[in-house]
């Protein structure tokens, strides 16, 4: 083995395809005699020292992770503060990257995990530790900064258009005496990137979804209810795909479920579904059922996008190559030449224009009545979702999943002593 560890973590929400991105990470490293640990629950197993040894897993095991959805070694919602407000906590992970001898640090989340990351790095090289901190692209909104799109997002885009194009296959056939509305829920807090691809489950007019409400524009009430008494009244029914993070324009959650915080300081929302479709109910008299996939989007392995799941391995290898060569504080992103044919190639940006950064859908992608996608949107969309991404199932019928050992690592350190 070369002198030195990678560090690799998980953080957020996890998706159909971050564990491609891990098995690409272990695997690139393995090829290059690097020992890889894994932190057991993201940044919280790092602080805690809970490293998991990946030499103890078979090649196989890990090449079966490309196929596994889930997050391998646990992950976490645990943002970390300003380096002055969390100095101790940051001086800590740097006493146990010290103590088992980690160069490299590769943290794969979102927005949150590319500021750590970001952090990290600089208190680094504060203290003339050489460590090279890469962060590494994840998130279903598709909502971060400089890269093209986002690993995880397609596969959940995918499974969104099937999903809604089966439903209203469902919802048309007993909308004569049964169901007239349907309201199907898609994740997305301040970006709508998720029910935009619901847009790409029809192509006329008269296809579902007939609405397509996003945070992106102020939702109004009772230009919502026309539309849909409008869209009964011609197709005979109407299925509304609606993002988690719609707001009034006076910026309150339509789906504010008035529960507080999360661990990352976001509004903790309620169903926006629910409250949609007892709102068409109460109105318009229409029987309505409303849907609310929640983990399902992000979960869904069996329907993975080939183009995902191939980024997701790209983005993996990458990072460590970026983090031999020393390419301090970047994420590899993924850029786009052409839409048509689909082609993309992954570069390294800045760590520091991706955190905190927050990329929402364009106006050019949103229909001029707010209610739908446009033509951009959908050659934007459409390469995203192509491609069924390889899956072996057992004789049960089921997918043959792998599940780690995670043998962890011998502490070092005393415990840390968690607020």
């Amino acid at each position: 083995m070369s002198k030195g560890t990678l560090l690799y973590a998980q953080s957020g929400g996890v998706t159909a395809v971050i564990n491609a991105t891990a098995s690409a990470v272990i695997s690139t490293a393995r090829a290059k005699g690097i020992k890889v640990l894994a932190a057991r629950n993201g940044i919280l197993g790092a602080l805690r020292e809970d490293l998991i040894d990946t030499t103890k897993e078979s090649a196989a095991a890990i090449a079966a992770l490309a196929h596994t959805p889930g997050g391998a070694f646990g992950s976490c919602r645990y943002k970390l503060k300003s380096l002055e407000a969390d100095r101790g906590k940051y001086e800590r992970l740097l006493e146990v990257l010290r103590a088992h001898d980690v160069r490299w640090f590769l943290y794969n989340g979102g927005n949150d995990s590319a500021d750590t990351a970001w952090k990290v790095s600089q208190l680094a090289k504060a203290f003339d530790y050489d460590l090279t901190c890469i962060g590494v692209p994840k998130t279903i909104d598709n909502d971060l900064a400089v890269t093209d799109t986002c690993p995880g997002f397609g596969s959940a885009a995918k499974y969104t258009a099937v999903s809604v194009r089966e439903a209203a296959l469902d919802v048309a056939a007993m909308a004569e005496t049964s169901t007239k509305v349907f309201v199907y829920e898609a994740m997305g807090r301040h970006a709508g990137w998720l029910a935009a691809a619901a847009g790409l489950a029809g192509q006329g007019p008269d296809d579902a979804p007939h609405i397509i409400l996003l945070p992106e524009r102020a939702y109004d009430e009772a230009a919502f209810l026309a539309k849909v008494k409008q869209v009964v009244e011609r197709v005979g029914h109407c299925l509304v795909v609606a993002s988690e993070g719609i707001q009034t324009a006076d910026g309150t959650f339509v789906a504010d479920a008035g529960g507080g915080k999360d661990s990352f300081g976001h509004t903790q929302l309620g169903g926006v579904a629910s409250q949609l479709a007892a709102r068409v109910k109460d109105t318009l008299g229409y029987k309505v059922h409303w849907t609310l996939p929640d983990y399902l989007q992000r979960s869904a392995r069996h329907i993975a996008s080939k183009t995902d799941w191939e980024q997701a391995q790209a983005v993996g290898k990458a990072a460590v190559q970026f983090a031999l060569k020393g390419h301090n504080a970047v994420m590899p992103v993924i850029v786009r030449s052409s839409d048509a044919p689909y082609r993309w190639k992954i570069e390294a940006a800045p760590l520091h224009k991706v955190a905190n950064h927050e990329k929402k859908m364009p106006a050019g992608f949103i229909r001029k009545d707010g209610f739908g996608i446009t033509a951009k949107a959908r050659a934007y969309l459409s390469p995203l979702i192509k491609g069924e991404a390889p899956l072996p199932y057992g004789a049960d019928g089921l997918p043959k999943y792998v599940t780690l050992k995670n043998v962890g690592v011998k502490k070092k350190l005393p415990a840390w002593q968690e607020d």
